[in-house]
């Protein structure tokens, strides 16, 4: 199935690694040019130099602090400048934060909220005068499913992500006139190193392998996602083929979720 993505151009956030570096390969894979970036330059340019040796697709590796605005504002700018255009939005940074209220420090609610929540608009700030001159703009936001059903030992991650699903969908709406749709993807359990650091909190004793088993009982699929799953499903928002669907917020969860 043709997705219509040759020779667009993207940006993907923390795109070094799990998610992010599923995502940037799917895309690339479907002719796609990335813009990534992640704070750590050495695991960044490792990411980008494969991908080009397995995407033969021109990859732009830059080390960027997305809660710095003037660092995202000139990130964009020099994305644009190699590229000549954007066309999709990924806004993929952040890991979890654990914690009831009590364990979650005030300064980690700070933090939280810079990543999960202002980065995103610092980018799409940056990003929207570009992405209004493409013919088909996309903004895809990387959430979760604890802005939707809340967890106790996440009410840091639960608060803002919700913060960010609202955000999503009113996105939607002001940006729809100009023809940019603006979707939310929202895991649950996911092979990744961002998901993986919380069994230090959830499950210190079990290995890694064990803590899968745990966590997939829970699950009507019985196992937990692959990133590259999250990342079948960025690629189709991203195409031609979703071209009726914004202000989406899109669960992949294996039915993890029980609401209805």
């Amino acid at each position: 199935m043709d997705l219509g993505l040759k020779n667009r151009r993207a940006v993907v956030t923390g795109g070094s690694k799990g998610i992010g570096k599923a995502i940037a390969y799917e895309l690339a894979m479907e002719g796609v040019d990335i813009a990534i970036c992640a704070r750590g330059d050495n695991e960044l340019q490792q990411t980008a130099a494969e991908l080009r040796r397995q995407t033969g697709r021109n990859i732009l590796a830059i080390p960027l602090d997305v809660t710095v605005q003037t660092a995202v504002d000139n990130f964009i700018t020099t994305t644009v400048k190699e590229f000549g255009s954007l066309d999709i939005l990924i806004n993929n940074a952040g890991s979890p934060v654990t914690g009831t209220f009590e364990e979650v420090q005030l300064d980690q609610w700070r933090q939280d909220l810079d990543v999960k929540l202002f980065a995103p608009i610092y980018l799409i700030h940056a990003a929207l005068p570009h992405l209004k001159r493409s013919n088909q703009p996309r903004i895809i936001n990387i959430n979760s499913i604890v802005g939707r059903q809340s967890t106790p030992e996440y009410i840091a991650n639960s608060t803002d992500r919700a913060a960010c699903l609202g955000f999503n969908k009113v996105l939607s709406d002001n940006l729809a006139k100009y023809g940019i749709l603006v979707n939310s993807i929202n895991p649950g359990n996911v092979k990744s190193e961002a998901w993986d650091s919380t069994i230090e909190y959830f499950s210190p004793n079990e290995e890694l392998e064990q803590w899968y088993e745990t966590v997939s009982r829970d699950t009507p699929l019985g196992r937990v996602a692959e990133a590259e799953e999250i990342a079948a499903l960025t690629a189709f928002l991203a195409s031609k083929r979703a071209s009726y669907i914004t202000g989406a917020s899109i669960d992949i969860d294996g039915g993890l979720t029980r609401y209805i």
